[in-house]
């Protein structure tokens, strides 16, 4: 533990994981003020600027890799200032879009707009669709939720609701993310809020992100888009948005550049606090609707054709489905099998074949939905007897399970990842 003195005008930004008290003195974060006794925990990969508005006098503990500093002038750049009072100026209900590279401050500006609206007494709701880095709601997921006081944190926010895409990446599911958009977007416009902030992941450089990014706005129809960007790198997307009133906002000098591993360790804290309490249970597949796998999608194999798959394999399947264009062909782990024969099952079918081994499923990634379609919770599949047709799922929630989403990440028993997995992706129905 160490004191730390900070002047009045100046910043500490404190890099975790540590944690803070203040012992006296006047400090904001993002627009939030923290009083004199309060303390502060800051995960490990994040950083949190202190604003002192008088002298103040802080207790630090900092953990292993953590740090402080300290730096002259406020953390909020006037831009963002200004950006804020236009944006509070524009007639109830307002939706604002936030747009930025990895790592340009969309988290923060979405925090600091969250605290002066709620300031104005303005109700305020945030989605959080960065699927990589999200704050409110499990990686992988859309989150949503009202924002009912001054927040320093995001992540100290825990998703009322959520849509399950399933990658961290929005590049090969674009259409997910468009969905899921639009779904929880309507949600919100049921609960009658005056300011809806978005805030999008930082998938920006190339052609493909631009359209992404204009597709995102079409389907929301936001009242303005702001661009965060150290240089002109979003001026493609926002030259292109003619029809929306758009901001561009500087990049602040105090954001934390995380690397590839810091960004990792964050989802993994985040699946955790998703995960707390959890416990293996058994679903049944006949009980359960299953997306994203093909496990009750389609129907069992007719002895003919089952008989058919023994001689081409010279063994036998533990679990077959098949649907009007595909062949889904589970295998004993040990069971071998050569692209030759993949081949000739796929001739003689006139179909796809898609061959796994059992096991290869475990630790996928889940989302658990009631049957009205809301978002229930994560799990991790630990998991499919086929020849009982059930599976075990390590997951904190337990009743009113009507769809299980499957993902491609995969996770250990620790909620670590591990990689991504399309044993189950690439099967078509």
């Amino acid at each position: 533990m160490m004191k730390r003195i900070v002047e009045k005008g100046k910043t500490l930004l404190v890099d975790g994981p540590a944690s803070v008290s203040l012992l006296s003195g006047k400090i904001t974060i993002l627009g939030a003020v923290l009083k004199a006794g309060e303390k502060i925990v800051i995960r490990e990969g994040k950083r949190v600027p202190f604003g002192a508005r008088k002298r103040a006098t802080f207790d630090l503990m900092l953990g292993e890799g953590a740090s402080s500093e300290e730096i002259d002038g406020d953390h909020v750049p006037s831009s963002w200032e200004k950006a804020s009072k236009e944006i509070l100026s524009l007639k109830k209900p307002v939706t604002v879009m936030v747009m930025g590279d990895v790592d340009s401050g969309k988290t923060s500006f979405c925090t600091y707009l969250a605290n002066e609206a709620l300031r104005e007494k303005w109700k305020v709701a945030i989605i959080d669709a960065d699927l990589g880095q999200s704050d409110v709601g499990p990686p992988s997921t859309i989150g949503f939720n009202l924002v009912t006081a001054p927040v320093r944190d995001l992540f100290e926010i825990k998703a009322e609701s959520a849509y399950f895409v399933g990658l961290t990446s929005p590049s090969g599911v674009v259409n997910k993310v468009l969905e899921g958009l639009t779904e929880l977007k309507n949600r919100i416009l049921e609960i009658d809020v005056d300011f809806l902030i978005i805030n999008t992941d930082g998938w920006v450089d190339g052609e493909d992100a631009t359209n992404y990014k204009i597709r995102l706005t079409e389907r929301v129809s936001p009242s303005v888009v702001v661009g965060i960007q150290q240089g002109d790198e979003l001026a493609p997307i926002l030259a292109t948005l003619k029809e929306t009133k758009t901001l561009a906002i500087e990049s602040p000098q105090v954001v934390q550049r995380r690397n590839r591993e810091k960004r990792k360790i964050l989802r993994e804290l985040s699946y955790k606090k998703y995960l707390k309490q959890a416990k293996v249970q058994s679903f049944a597949l006949n009980w359960v609707k299953v997306e994203g796998a093909p496990l009750g999608t389609g129907n069992h194999l007719t002895a003919e054709h089952m008989e058919k798959i023994r001689s081409l394999l010279g063994a036998s399947p533990i679990y077959s489905e098949e649907t009007p264009i595909t062949v889904f062909i589970v295998l004993r782990k040990n069971q071998s099998i050569d692209e030759e024969q993949i081949e000739r099952i796929g001739e003689s079918f006139g179909k796809r074949v898609k061959v796994i081994r059992e096991g290869e499923e475990e630790g996928l990634l889940v989302g658990l939905q009631d049957e009205r379609g809301k978002f229930l919770g994560i799990g991790i599949l630990c998991g499919v007897d086929y020849k009982r047709k059930t599976m075990k799922i390590y997951t904190p929630v337990s009743e009113n399970v009507s769809t299980i989403r499957f993902g491609q990440i995969k996770l250990d028993k620790n909620g670590r990842e591990i990689g991504l997995s399309t044993v189950y992706a690439d099967y078509s129905i």
